[in-house]
């Protein structure tokens, strides 16, 4: 890169924000924006909260990414990290092992609901999906049931973006540009009881519908072409839908109805998000596969994993039948490390019984946002909540695409960013505000969200 005589004028600073617009390609990002204006850049963090480039203190609402779940700045990560990198800094799992892979997986076994016992690694959540998809296949080919490859999974949901993750998403938006995608994943209606308002108030009643949905698309499918559901604890696109009472209990009972694999996708919501080490555990349901990511390391470096029943595994023991599936930095000898010192903190700390203690003062907290006019619903559970925003509370109208647009992408995220609050404005589904934080938050942080988004949607509102 040459710098012009301006760059070389501008602050160190200035120019990390100008070479990050003119070569990093971010994320789920609309580039166009920074065609003008700076970048964000974050440079440190601490406890709660995070620091820009110009030292501006941020309270992080959403844990990075749902992902930082014993908060910024602990150094004894950092140290572990750097200790396991001087003894082994890489070594595939590729027919060897190492230590720390292995006490992760015994770990994660020990942590995990009923038979949960054997445990594939990878480096995020996404691979998690797809390795959970393919392992489901294979599976029924080996068992005698070649035709069985089809998954379900729920309108709205997210599951990440490899081709196979991508299809079993329910976001049409977020697929269109990269069809055709993987064939076979159908999707079902999610459990939103707020837009659900023929069912009335009967919130268990409605989870038995929603749940009925699913036997009713094996059946329309054909029973012996399904091998997997797929569904999240909590979902998260949409704004945080908690599962109604009886739910998973029904859709476990369909699955065994059918001979169907029930994956609980939990990349957000294991490691404490809802107050355990797995959602599922939470809702009191077992899973077939659990699919986990994010919080294990609490972010301080990348893994994730699916963790599958001694079922599912018996007929891979047998003979000369191999799952030809891995990634080259799955499991990866730091990332194991780092998860067993996060896992630890978590014991050490008590962060899901915090969460358990806690999460109804949050949700308390939120809640009095109600009474402005722009809130149509607080939901969610745990360290995991959504705020769907509406026209009129009274009819719960939606805003429609160019109003969504003008509300959360030209004025809620960049206002509440330079509030001091960084959380998610989003509209896959309805126009949502959600957040996070790191488990380690108390009243202090709850109250400053609240504040924080009480003035900024007061002036929202004030501008529709």
């Amino acid at each position: 890169m040459t710098l012009s005589s301006q760059d070389v004028h501008e602050s160190g600073d200035d120019r990390l924000a100008a070479s990050a617009r003119d070569h990093l390609w971010m994320h789920f990002t609309r580039m166009s924006a920074y065609q003008k204006t700076d970048v964000p850049v974050i440079v440190r963090g601490d406890g709660a909260y995070i620091y820009d480039d110009k030292g501006k203190r941020y309270l992080d609402g959403l844990a990075g990414l749902f992902v930082v779940q014993a908060g910024h700045g602990r150094t004894e990560l950092a140290e572990v990290a750097a200790k396991q990198a001087s003894e082994l800094a890489f070594f595939p799992l590729w027919s060897y092992a190492h230590p720390k892979a292995v006490e992760l997986a015994e770990r994660l076994a020990n942590y995990a609901p009923g038979d949960l016992n054997r445990v594939f690694f990878t480096t995020g959540g996404g691979e998690a999906v797809e390795s959970a998809w393919k392992v489901a296949k294979q599976y029924f080919k080996l068992s005698g049931k070649p035709l069985k490859h089809k998954v379900i999974s729920r309108a709205i949901a997210y599951h990440g973006t490899p081709q196979g993750a991508l299809s079993i998403t329910g976001i049409p938006a977020a697929k269109e540009m990269f069809e055709p995608l993987v064939p076979g994943a159908h999707k079902v209606p999610n459990t939103n009881f707020y837009r659900a308002t023929e069912h009335g108030d009967d919130l268990e009643r409605f989870g038995i519908w929603a749940a009925d949905r699913i036997a009713e698309a094996i059946e329309f499918e054909g029973p012996d072409t399904v091998a997997a559901v797929f569904l999240e604890p909590v979902q998260n696109s949409g704004g945080c839908f908690p599962p109604p009472p009886g739910y998973f209990q029904r859709v476990r009972e369909i699955c065994d109805r059918y001979d169907v694999l029930l994956v609980s996708d939990e990349v957000i919501c294991a490691f404490g998000r809802l107050g355990h080490f797995f959602g599922s555990q939470r809702y009191g349901y077992q899973p077939d596969i659990i699919t986990c990511a994010k919080g294990m390391t609490s972010g301080y470096s990348p893994i994730g994993a699916m963790i599958a029943s001694d079922r599912i595994m018996e007929p891979f023991l047998q003979g000369s039948n191999t799952f030809a599936h891995g990634y080259t930095f799955g499991g990866h000898p730091v990332s194991a490390a780092v998860a067993l010192a996060n896992l630890d903190i978590f014991e050490r700390e008590k962060l899901n019984e915090h969460v358990q203690e806690t999460g109804g003062d949050f949700r308390r907290t939120l809640e009095k946002l109600c009474d402005l006019p722009i809130v149509g619903d607080v939901r969610g559970d745990g360290f995991f909540y959504g705020i769907e925003m509406v026209k009129d509370k009274s009819t719960r109208e939606t805003f429609d695409d160019d109003e969504s647009e003008r509300l959360l992408r030209g004025f809620l995220s960049k206002a509440l960013f330079d509030a001091g609050l960084y959380c998610r404005a989003d509209d896959r589904g309805d126009p949502v505000i959600q957040l996070s934080p790191p488990l380690i938050c108390d009243q202090s942080h709850f109250d400053e969200m609240e504040q924080i988004l009480r003035s900024v949607l007061t002036e929202a509102w004030s501008r529709l």
